[in-house]
């Protein structure tokens, strides 16, 4: 093996195609905006946000053998992320997502992530191998890991021996998919990255804000956890321990991303040896200059 990566961002690795518009909607509106097609999913978006803040990051995941997944890593490999250990399918196409934001904040959204559940465990396949790791060298590092993987080998992941001594940060892919991660809530090397809502889903709680999410995360078995709350405090849990941070006020204009790039900014900060408070303030800093930003 060669040098090895900083950190391995395990999941969805796709084309956004992303509607904007600063005017107000509603379900059914035809309104004037700007559409983009951008490089993204969830592990591709903490691989891009942690490459700028110096850390070496890999991609486990899967693209088609077709026009748009070698786009997608000719992309990639632009922007110097590690595409070796990706799988490239020829018979599957590359994954897509689809969203609708007005004045900020999300109407709608799509995700056609067939081909990674598809794909499975097969996109681990760089930690048996050797390529980075094998079962007697397991790996030992940061792992970014996203919800977009099936439960089932969510499930896996978390009993692995391959997994055992990682660093693993975890985020579900949307509230819709928080529930895949129970399998991983009481890893004892399990970092969790949730908003309020999620942290409801995970608990069957209803938070009233992210310290009563958090509260019940740690009550549930979770080691550490960082919970969200829109414009709200963000809050660190771990045993009886809570740091809070409250995001800067700012015009929101973007949304995809924002968590991505909210637990990207934390990693890089821990890995650069920042304190706990000062890699939650760095990171919720990041978070809200992403949605304030133009494209």
């Amino acid at each position: 093996m060669g040098k090895l990566p900083d950190i391995l961002c395990i999941g969805s690795v796709l084309w956004d195609m992303i509607g904007r518009t600063d005017v107000a909607m509603v379900p059914g509106n035809d309104m004037p905006g700007r559409i983009m097609r951008l490089p993204g999913g969830v592990a591709l978006n903490i691989a891009m946000t942690i490459r700028r803040f110096g850390v070496a990051p890999a991609l486990l995941s899967v693209v088609g053998d077709d026009a748009e997944g070698r786009a997608l890593v000719a992309a990639c490999r632009a922007m110097g992320l590690d595409c070796d250990p990706i799988l490239v399918d020829p018979d599957l196409p590359t994954d897509q997502y689809m969203a609708i934001e007005a004045q900020g904040g999300l109407l709608a959204a799509l995700a056609d992530a067939r081909s990674l559940e598809t794909a499975g465990a097969r996109i681990l396949a760089p930690l048996h191998d050797g390529r980075l790791a094998d079962a007697d060298a397991p790996w030992r590092g940061l792992v970014a890991l996203d919800g977009n993987l099936t439960e089932a080998l969510l499930a896996e992941i978390a009993a692995s021996p391959v997994f055992g001594a990682a660093d693993l940060r975890i985020a579900p892919a949307s509230p819709g998919k928080a529930r895949r991660l129970r399998p991983l809530l009481a890893h004892p090397r399990a970092t969790l990255y949730v908003n309020c809502t999620e942290a409801g889903l995970l608990t069957d709680t209803a938070p009233a804000d992210a310290m009563a999410g958090a509260d019940a995360l740690i009550a549930a078995g979770a080691r550490r956890v960082l919970v969200t709350d829109g414009a709200a405090q963000v809050v660190v849990a771990q045993g009886d321990q809570r740091l809070v941070a409250c995001p800067p006020r700012v015009t929101a204009r973007r949304v995809t991303g924002a968590g991505d790039t909210f637990m990207a900014a934390h990693i890089a900060a821990e890995w650069a040896g920042m304190s706990g408070q000062e890699a939650l303030v760095q990171a919720v800093a990041a978070a809200a200059a992403y949605v304030s930003a133009e494209e």
